[in-house]
Formats: C-alpha cells, sequence, structure tokens
C-alpha cells in the first residue's frame, strides 16, 4: 500500500533539491536552446511584391482569384514532453538511490525547468508497455501531480520497449514537443523508431547509467540475475581476463547504443548515478546554444 505521507515528503525534497539547479537552467540556457525554434500558423493575409513566394497559400489563393500567403508567427510556448522509463532495470543503483529515483528527480527538474517559462508538461512512464500518459499542460499543482505519479508509481510489467513508447508518442502528440527520453536504454530495435519521432519532435536522450555499470565485477562466483526476465547465470569472473572482458562487453554496449542514437539525430546526454548531473545537463545546453 503506498504511503501517500511518505510520497508527499519525497516530492518536497524533490522540489528544493533541485531549486537551485531550475535557477541555473532558466537563467538562460533552457530559454536560449529551446525557445523560438518552431513557428506556427497564425493567419493568412494578401500578398505583397517582395513577400517569399514559397509563403504562398495555393488553396486560398485559387479560392478568391489572387495570391495570400500564410503568416506565421514565433511559438510563444512549448510542449515538453518526459518519457520516463520504469522498467526493472532501473532498480539496480549502488549509490544512494536507483536508477529509476534520479529519473524521477532529472524529470522533475525538467518539469520545474518548464512551468519556469510557462510550457505545458505532460508525462508518460513505460515498461514493456505504456503504462501512464498524462496530457501536457501549465502549472505549478501539475507538476506536483507528475511527481507524484512518479514516485507512487507500481509497474505492470518489468521489461521495456522503448519502440512502442516512441510510436505511442506520435499518436498522441499531435503538435511539435520537445521530448525527454529518461532510460538506461537497456533495449534493442529502437533506433528507427527514435528516427522518426526526431523529425516531429525535438528529442533528447537522457541515459541513465550506474557507476557500477563503469566498472569491473568483483572477483569470485557470481550469481548473476536480470533484472527485468529474472534470468539467473552462474558467472567466474576470477578466471583471467574474465573481469576485463565483462568490463569490455559492458562499455562496448554502451557505445553502440550511444552511436545508435546520434545516427538517429538526437542529441544524448549520459548522467551517472552516484556522480553530479549539473555538469553534462549544463555542457548539453551550452553545446546546443552554440549551435544555434
Amino acid at each position: 500500500m503506498i504511503d501517500t505521507t511518505d510520497i508527499i515528503k519525497r516530492v518536497r525534497r524533490i522540489e528544493l533539491r533541485t531549486r537551485r539547479i531550475v535557477d541555473e537552467l532558466t537563467g538562460g540556457a533552457y530559454h536560449s536552446v529551446f525557445k523560438g525554434k518552431g513557428m506556427e500558423f497564425d493567419e493568412v493575409r494578401e500578398y505583397f511584391d517582395g513577400d517569399d513566394v514559397r509563403a504562398i497559400d495555393w488553396n486560398v489563393t485559387a479560392r478568391m482569384g489572387h495570391p495570400f500567403i500564410k503568416k506565421f508567427v514565433e511559438e510563444r510556448e512549448l510542449t515538453v514532453m518526459l518519457l520516463v522509463d520504469m522498467s526493472g532495470s532501473g532498480d539496480f543503483g549502488s549509490a544512494s538511490q536507483a536508477k529509476n529515483q534520479l529519473a524521477a528527480e532529472l524529470a522533475a527538474l525538467l518539469a520545474f525547468s518548464a512551468i519556469r517559462n510557462n510550457d505545458r508538461v505532460g508525462l508518460q512512464l513505460f515498461t514493456a508497455t505504456d503504462e501512464l500518459h498524462v496530457p501536457a499542460r501549465k502549472g505549478k499543482a501539475h507538476v506536483l501531480r507528475l511527481i507524484r505519479e512518479l514516485l507512487a508509481f507500481e509497474r505492470t510489467e518489468r521489461g521495456t520497449n522503448i519502440r512502442g513508447a516512441l510510436e505511442n508518442l506520435m499518436r498522441v502528440a499531435k503538435r511539435k514537443a520537445v521530448v525527454f527520453v529518461i532510460s538506461d536504454f537497456l533495449d534493442d530495435d529502437f533506433t528507427h523508431a527514435l528516427r522518426i519521432a526526431s523529425k516531429r519532435h525535438d528529442v533528447v536522450a537522457m541515459r541513465v547509467v550506474d557507476e557500477r555499470d563503469l566498472a569491473p565485477l568483483p572477483a569470485g562466483f557470481l550469481n548473476l540475475e536480470d533484472a527485468e526476465t529474472g534470468a539467473t547465470s552462474l558467472f567466474a569472473s576470477w578466471l583471467p581476463g574474465s573481469r576485463a572482458r565483462s568490463r569490455e562487453a559492458m562499455q562496448g554496449r554502451l557505445d553502440k547504443t550511444a552511436e545508435g542514437i546520434r545516427r538517429s539525430g538526437v542529441d544524448l546526454i549520459d548522467i551517472v548515478n552516484g556522480q553530479d548531473y549539473v555538469k553534462p545537463l549544463m555542457a548539453f545546453f551550452r553545446a546546443r546554444e552554440r549551435r544555434r
């Protein structure tokens, strides 16, 4: 049974812990990177000499008998969608919190940054299936609700289906959005869906890894269990070269996933559980700002 009092306390702790970082992000970085990138239709008006002919609305022109052009304005607000992976692999954590808890804190940070800029923010929680979808809205009360949903979430499945989550996003998000996919990306066959989503939306991948994912296994006989399938295997890490090979295999998977994400046209931010996540976030915003 969910302890609502404990959830409220945890929501408050996250709000306090992320406040300073939100101030840093919204001091210019968030706004300069994402604001003004989109243009939305405003109205049509008659064509004048010197107007861009590419903006001609041919349907209206045909009806009226003389040329009209489409007029666009800069989008004044954004829709931010948070796609958060809540699968079983996120239960792992060698630091003071599990990867899923870190993912919830990152989502809260982004949500508070969005409402500070008067943007709408929505939430999609997924595992092997789409578990929860909260439409994008404005306001602090709405963001606090999103954080409560994250902290009180109880999954129905333990697996991961990033492709399915992205395909669902494409069905429900009709207008352009800034989409943060927060996951450890321990999944296959999602890069095509990521590439398609990035053509309509501004997609950013936030990969949550644990410090132990980057370290060699301890020496000895290890009984390893897959957090998502429950399958177990015995691994003799004391054998010569076995620890190095396991470390190389893990690094190889991380590198291959990163390459696939970037080739999909999506920016990747690596967040390591147990390390300060402000630096990689600020580095991402600075890099995006230089590309504008």
